[in-house]
């Protein structure tokens, strides 16, 4: 047998074949590509009226405002609660194109989420997009009363590059002595600037492609994106010593560029005494779920999601 599509995400990618693709080095095609995309995706299913929105601003190390948004159902009782970090590669993206899945999570799971306009590259550069992401973790710890928090109890999740950052930030806080941080919910997570040479079985399905990666990374790192020095709270790939983080649950499609360095993290993970849950999806690129919110794989991974979110 040969790898292929889950006929339910091909017959919803369809209408995207043969679109033109943004050059590889192109950070503006890039955005002007995708924030429509992710939108859609956003918007394609309602918005839940059993969750609030109150928008709140942190303080960054450099001095300025972080803008983030605080979701929670009516009525919740004190408990967990999560930040959320957004997908985009690090250089396109923002928390407005995030509220319908945002909301959804926080309906299904009755957990609340602090999601982050962390700054991206290439105008802002790491560390400021990882130290914006900890400056959130540490504003959620400080306000935990107030909202109703338990501070032992606050996750951090992202997809794609907020993925990244939510094991980055895992990294960091570890490294720092603090703030505890209960799980880490990395879902296709974007984790090693190397980007590596193709793959022919799953080259033709990709929905973030080879060259996406060689425009984020770069935008991110500079010209230290693939050499020798590139840290672990840059690109969670490069870490060496995983003990004593926290406890992760970690999904990736079959079909996507970000797979072998998912499967190598958690593997990393569970070598270091961390507990792993792991999924690999068959059949299906990155971002699917966003693409085919209705496919039965895209409905067993979020219910896993909102599981996790549950057990927190």
């Amino acid at each position: 047998m040969t790898l292929s599509l889950d006929p339910e995400i091909a017959a919803a990618l369809a209408p995207m074949a043969g679109a033109p693709r943004p050059a590889a080095g192109d950070v503006a095609a890039q955005r002007a590509f995708w924030e429509p995309v992710i939108g859609a995706a956003g918007t394609a299913q309602p918005i839940p009226s059993d969750v609030k929105t109150t928008d709140y601003a942190a303080t960054a190390v450099d001095g300025e405002p972080i803008a983030m948004r605080w979701y929670a159902k009516e009525g919740a009782t004190p408990g967990p609660a999560v930040v959320f970090f957004h997908g985009g590669g690090y250089i396109f993206g923002h928390i407005d194109l995030f509220d319908g899945p945002v909301a959804r999570y926080v309906s299904a799971g009755g957990v609340p989420m602090l999601s982050v306009e962390y700054r991206r590259a290439p105008e802002h550069p790491f560390p400021t997009p990882l130290e914006d992401a900890y400056t959130a973790l540490l504003w959620l710890h400080d306000h935990a009363g107030e909202l109703g928090v338990d501070p032992a109890r606050i996750g951090v999740m992202g997809d794609s590059a907020g993925g990244g950052l939510a094991a980055a930030v895992s990294i960091l806080a570890r490294d720092r002595g603090g703030p505890a941080i209960a799980r880490q919910i990395l879902v296709m997570p974007m984790l090693d600037d190397r980007t590596p040479a193709p793959d022919e079985h799953i080259a033709p399905y990709l929905l973030w492609s080879y060259d996406d990666s060689r425009t984020a990374w770069p935008a991110l790192l500079g010209d230290a994106a693939g050499g020798p020095d590139v840290p672990a709270t840059a690109a969670p790939a490069r870490l060496e010593d995983a003990a004593g983080l926290p406890a992760a649950y970690i999904e990736v499609g079959q079909l996507d560029l970000f797979r072998d360095e998912d499967i190598a993290y958690a593997t990393k993970l569970g070598r270091a005494g961390v507990p792993v849950e792991f999924h690999l999806h068959p059949g299906v690129p990155h971002e699917f779920d966003s693409i085919a919110f209705d496919a039965d794989v895209s409905r067993r991974a979020v219910a896993d999601r909102v599981r996790v979110l549950k057990s927190l």
